[in-house]
């Protein structure tokens, strides 16, 4: 699966473009401020109905422009394609279209084109709140387990409904036991999902991590969100004061966490930023691969600023590793030349150089191809 043309307007300082990329390895050139990241942006609200740069619109739209529109051709293989298309306005609307048709739903995007993104920020996944690990997990499960958004709305549903009750006393007992049983029951099957997923995704995570670096008594593990030796269904009984005082739910799936040490110690605390880098970096690349097997499509990576934070032997080895995915790849840098080598002469690399907004093929002086 790749993108073989993108079109994009209204969004930062970018240029109208229209790109025709290579199904493989893209390389963004240029100074900083020229635009490079704000492609990769685009593309991730193709995908995603969102900016990973800001949950505010307004910084995101070109000045004084009514709204950003990104247009996607996403081919499927076997002659197969898909037309995506999303606009989003300054007031807050959102249009998304799936061959010509309008859509509802963001989750039909995210399951067309799956994205994967590293960037600079990317150490947070480590260090910063259990949310952003969840949010990790989730969407491996979500394009690897059909069944799983549905669960996952299930419980989103009987969470607001236990919640609201424990901040207003709105339901009578029966209504309060039915929603109890039915938040158990979609915490189950959520929980079940989620433990299938890290089962598969520990020993892909493993290899491709030891071809990065190595890390003596490294470990990745799972938190449910509960007592281990406890059904939910007793938790919630027996937390029912506790969780009235708190005004909300605080055991269960919603509560989950990927827990990452190094022996006793969190892991974020005793490795450097270029160290968790590359551990961010094995678990999306990871990830990459358990969607590919699921038959249901290969991501697509953006890769904001590669070379930052890494030495010459780690950054080829990165460089292997999303070769070695068969996915279409696109990656920004200052220097086009810390990414001209390392690449098979049969990997097909398009460079394009970005000025002032503005973006245009780039052969390079190496004659790769563009």
């Amino acid at each position: 699966m790749s993108l073989s043309r993108i079109a994009v307007t209204g969004v930062r300082n970018l240029q109208p473009v229209t790109l025709h990329p290579s199904p493989r390895i893209n390389i963004l050139h240029g100074d900083n401020g020229s635009g490079k990241t704000s492609l990769l942006e685009a593309i991730h609200i193709l995908g995603m109905a969102r900016s990973f740069r800001s949950v505010r619109l307004n910084p995101i739209i070109t000045h004084e422009q009514p709204s950003c529109t990104v247009f996607g051709q996403v081919e499927l293989g076997e002659n197969q394609s898909t037309a995506l298309g999303i606009s989003r306005e300054r007031s807050g609307d959102v249009r998304i279209r799936i061959n010509g048709e309008s859509v509802r739903s963001a989750a039909e995007l995210a399951d067309t084109l799956p994205l994967q993104l590293i960037n600079p920020d990317s150490f947070r996944l480590l260090e910063g709140a259990p949310k952003l690990r969840r949010q990790f997990l989730d969407w491996g499960v979500f394009h690897v387990e059909p069944r799983f958004l549905q669960a996952w709305q299930r419980l989103q549903q009987a969470l607001k409904q236990r919640n609201s009750w424990l901040r207003h006393g709105t339901l009578d007992a029966a209504a309060q036991a039915a929603w109890s049983r039915e938040l158990s029951a979609a915490s189950d099957e959520i929980d079940g999902y989620r433990r299938a997923y890290i089962q598969a995704l520990k020993p892909v995570f493993e290899r491709t991590l030891s071809s990065l670096l190595t890390l003596d008594g490294f470990q990745l593990s799972y938190y449910r969100g509960w007592d281990k030796e406890r059904s939910l269904a007793e938790v919630l009984a027996t937390s029912i004061e506790r969780d009235r005082a708190m005004g909300h739910t605080q055991a269960g799936p919603q509560r989950a966490d990927l827990r990452l040490r190094i022996g006793s110690h969190n892991a974020a605390e005793i490795l450097s930023r270029g160290q968790q880098k590359l551990v961010v970096c094995a678990l999306r690349i990871a990830q990459g691969h358990l969607v590919s097997e699921s038959k249901r499509g290969q991501c697509i990576y953006l890769v904001d600023d590669l070379p930052s934070e890494l030495d010459d032997q780690h950054r080829l080895a990165l460089c292997r590793l999303l070769e070695q995915l068969n996915c279409q790849v696109f990656i920004t840098c200052v220097d086009s030349k810390v990414l001209l080598e390392g690449w098979r002469e049969d990997t097909p690399v398009s460079m394009f150089h970005v000025e002032h907004g503005a973006i245009a093929p780039d052969h390079g002086p190496s004659g790769v191809k563009a």
